[in-house]
Order: structure tokens, then sequence, then C-alpha cells
């Protein structure tokens, strides 16, 4: 089993940035790829960006790419979602995922956090 808690979420003005957080416990952190999803209010849940257990290489959606940075401090188990320059259409629960492989799809998966709340106001 591995828990996760995202943090860092809130209300932000459209332009600025906030960094989102996930600490994980349980497992050894270093043996999952991390990925970070969101899920709008009447949408589906979006893919944002994976990183590898080692931190390279990462993968992002079109979206969110040169905007967001993922990384990840495996001796601290947490992994990080840095969104800048963030836009109204970035307003979303943001949840962290924890999975034995590299991969954009959440069905790949296992782990999941509870999310935490990101509202851009315009």
């Amino acid at each position: 089993q591995v828990q996760l808690v995202e943090s860092g979420g809130g209300l932000v003005q459209a332009g600025g940035s906030l960094r989102l957080s996930c600490a994980a416990s349980g497992r050894t952190f270093s043996n999952y790829a991390m990925g970070w999803f969101r899920q709008a209010p009447g949408k589906e849940r979006e893919f944002v960006g994976t990183i590898s257990r080692s931190g390279l290489p990462t993968y992002y959606a079109d979206s969110v790419k040169g905007r967001f940075t993922i990384s990840r401090d495996n001796a601290k188990n947490t992994v990080y979602l840095q969104s800048n320059s963030l836009k109204p259409e970035d307003t979303a629960v943001y949840y962290c995922a924890a999975s034995t492989y590299y991969s954009s799809s959440p069905n790949q998966y296992v782990y999941w956090g509870q999310g935490t709340q990101v509202t851009v106001s315009s």
C-alpha cells in the first residue's frame, strides 16, 4: 500500500503560480512512477503529467506543457507540481497517483491521493 496526501492547492489569480506537493508513505516511493491528474466539475479526470521513478524523463499534457513542471525528491518521498502562468481553465481538483508504469493513462495508476482544489480566478 502507498498512501498519498496532496497539499498546496488554493485560490490564485490568473497568471499566478502554485506549487502542489504530494507526500507518500508506505511502500518504497522510488519504486513508483508518479502522475498528476486533474478533474474539473462535470468533466472527466484528465492527465496532467508524469515523472519516472528516477526523476527523468517527464511527460506532460499539451495543455500544460511549458507552464507546469513535475519534480520529485525520493529522499523526502514527495513529488511536486509547479504550476505557473495559471489560467482559469486550470481550475480543478488535482490528484497525485502512483504506478509501477511510466504512463499517461489513469488506468495504470494504482494508488491515488484525495485531491487538492486549485481555483484560478480571472
